[in-house]
């Protein structure tokens, strides 16, 4: 278990340095994370390295008994290099370059950013290849964060063309073919006739931007892979990883792909930063964590845990008393299983000055010093259980292309899938059941239920694993919009939808409609749900049912022949159609019985209290969290406000 600090001592007098480093001892931390963003101070020139200063560090941290987490500087390039070689910058979308200043502002295509990534990553791979200190690498910082897995440059148009050329094995007439391109007269000779997705009148082709959207996240995951080849070529052993930033099913990059190379997944954490009134419900950071914890697999990192408020040019909310603290809590009962807190102190200069950290820029130990100090030896009693896996018997699972088909074709103003997503974990959220949320390249077979909404994309390989997942005797829930479109994002002639699924499920689409703020349609419960009524909104498939069971059916007077929800026997198992987006107690009711006929064991909290449990046997713990900003109570303890505790679990 590593606990530690994101220690920046190249914004600060190197004469701070011994205080610093005793003062992170006193926090009981065994780890400081560095490097990340200093690439002209270990190449001021090009070509002329200097590693000293964090020589000089490093050393400083082994003979105090801290180890390092040592990052590649390429989320920020020098000045020179951008001077030198503007090519390298990324554009906007219109050709504006994107000004040096910021951070994330190289091109992924850029063949000069290859150039100089290999060699400062070799060098700096080289000089520590030895030192054992160094417990890990962190690659980059926060891949496709604030807009940086967007480029519209000529290098990258080029390598989309080259892209598709590949995939279509150098044939433009397939391309055409595929990609329907007759419509609109959009035939293309050759592949460099193909433009980059920018502003048009009306829209692209679809299949066009679905292609796009996968370059996109390929030449993310290239840059990624390449830096990892590199330090794993001159340090076979070394532990690599990318700390993530949040919102990853929004961006243009699959996060699951990109954690394909790395020994383990890390995660920023920011429940609330600048600009939000306040922070986010804890059922949505819950889901952040397990969609961090689905990327491996695994238990994970947290390499970014606030503790005091958050903003660059616009100061967010300050966390109360406890309340940082409680987060952390939360991410280890989420699996996290080592923690670094951003920052040890916070800056006086620069863009991060409003990123407060557990000391204030007067450097004076407070009420977050001694929080921090408290978590980390409370957390350190039970490093057993909490590097154990989270079990989960319930999986949501996401689809990248699926996600892009929306980006790209919305199809409703009221449906932003993530947030559907996010709505389904709450359910489980609020009875304290654990779920994973996993990329639909993972394996299913180890759960009771699967529920995979919104996956408009048909992929067949991942319907057979839904099939026999069912017929082994498991319940697998679809939603509308699932299995409309083929692989490259287009409608199939003479097949009904879902895709497969209709026979499967018993059910087939036979029209749709799009909701907007405040349409609602009534729904009408039969058989065991007789008598329960409804609403509905944001989109509806209406259902003509072969050999499924109704369970709702639409209440209005042009649909009322149409089912809204479906349930289907296949063997022992069961597979649900969810037909529309349903009102909160709609839902409920449907998942209640979801839940108890899949013997899922939840825990019934008072409202604001969360209670997971890690670990196994004699290692077992319980952790209890108050998200509240007023008292609770958990059994017969009464909570504070935002108190959270561990106990140890007698097997």
């Amino acid at each position: 278990m590593w606990l530690g600090v994101d220690y920046y001592p190249e914004q600060w007098d190197i004469s701070l340095i011994d205080e610093d480093m005793d003062n992170i001892l006193e926090l009981g931390c065994n780890v400081i994370r560095i490097g990340e963003f200093s690439w002209h101070l270990m190449e001021k020139r090009e070509g002329e390295y200097d590693f000293s200063f964090f020589d000089s560090v490093i050393a400083k941290a082994k003979k105090k008994g801290l180890r390092v987490i040592m990052g590649t500087p390429t989320a920020t390039i020098p000045a020179w290099l951008a001077n030198k070689h503007p090519s390298i910058l990324s554009e906007f979308e219109g050709g504006m370059k994107r000004t040096f200043g910021g951070r994330h502002v190289y091109c992924f295509n850029s063949p000069k950013m290859y150039e100089y990534s290999e060699k400062i990553i070799t060098e700096l791979a080289q000089h520590y290849k030895d030192e054992k200190s160094i417990i890990a690498w962190q690659i980059d910082n926060e891949f496709g964060h604030e807009g940086s897995d967007m480029c519209y440059c000529a290098q990258c148009r080029d390598a989309f063309r080259s892209f598709l050329s590949k995939k279509f094995n150098g044939d433009i007439d397939s391309l055409n073919d595929t990609y329907g391109t007759t419509f609109w007269s959009q035939e293309y000779n050759s592949f460099d006739e193909i433009p980059t997705p920018t502003a048009t009148i009306t829209t692209h082709n679809p299949a066009l931007r679905l292609d796009w959207e996968r370059f996109r996240s390929k030449s993310i995951v290239d840059f990624s892979d390449f830096q990892v080849d590199l330090i794993k070529k001159i340090i076979p052993d070394a532990v690599v990883f990318h700390d993530f930033p949040g919102g990853g099913l929004t961006k243009h990059v699959d996060y699951s792909r990109l954690a394909g190379k790395y020994d383990v997944a890390a995660y920023n954490n920011y429940p609330v930063w600048g600009g939000q009134r306040e922070p986010l419900p804890p059922s949505e950071i819950a889901f952040g964590l397990d969609y961090i914890r689905g990327l491996k697999g695994e238990n994970f990192w947290i390499t970014e845990a606030i503790m005091g408020a958050q903003g660059h040019d616009i100061t967010g909310y300050s966390p109360r008393p406890g309340q940082a603290v409680m987060w952390s809590y939360q991410g280890f009962a989420h699996g996290c299983d080592s923690l670094m807190y951003f920052r040890y102190r916070g800056a006086v200069k620069g863009a991060e000055q409003f990123c407060y950290g557990i000391l204030d820029a007067d450097n004076v130990k407070r009420r977050k010093f001694f929080e921090v100090q408290r978590c980390f030896a409370d957390v350190t009693k039970y490093k057993d259980a909490l590097e154990k896996p989270v079990q989960s018997k319930v999986a949501i699972v996401y689809d990248y292309d699926s996600l892009a088909a929306f980006r790209i074709q919305g199809q409703s103003y009221m449906l932003r899938c993530p947030d559907e997503m996010a709505k389904l974990h709450k359910y489980f959220y609020g009875r304290n059941i654990s779920v994973d949320v996993i990329p639909s390249s993972a394996d299913i077979s180890k759960y009771s239920l699967v529920i995979t909404p919104q996956m408009i994309i048909h992929k067949p390989e991942f319907f057979e694993k839904v099939r026999e997942f069912v017929q082994s005797g498991k319940t697998a829930v679809i939603t509308y919009r699932t299995s409309v479109k083929d692989t490259d994002n287009n409608l199939v002639f003479k097949k009904a939808i879902p895709l497969d699924y209709s026979d499967f499920a018993g059910v087939t689409v036979v029209e749709t409609e799009s909701l907007q703020e405040g349409q609602k349609f009534p729904v009408v419960g039969e058989g065991e749900m007789a008598g329960r009524r409804g609403s509905g909104t944001i989109f509806r498939d209406m259902l003509a049912v072969s050999d499924a069971e109704v369970l709702f059916r639409y209440g209005d007077m042009f649909y009322e022949d149409f089912a809204a929800v479906t349930r289907k026997k296949q063997g022992d198992g069961e597979i649900y159609y969810i037909g529309c987006g349903l009102d909160e107690d709609t839902e409920k009711c449907i998942f209640d019985k979801i839940a108890a006929d899949c013997a899922l064991e939840g825990e019934v909290t008072e409202k604001g209290v969360e209670v997971c449990y890690r670990g196994d046997g004699d290692s077992r713990v319980r952790i209890v969290m108050n998200h509240n900003g007023h008292e609770a109570s958990y059994g017969e303890r009464q909570l504070a406000p935002y108190e959270c505790y561990i106990e140890a679990l007698n097997p």
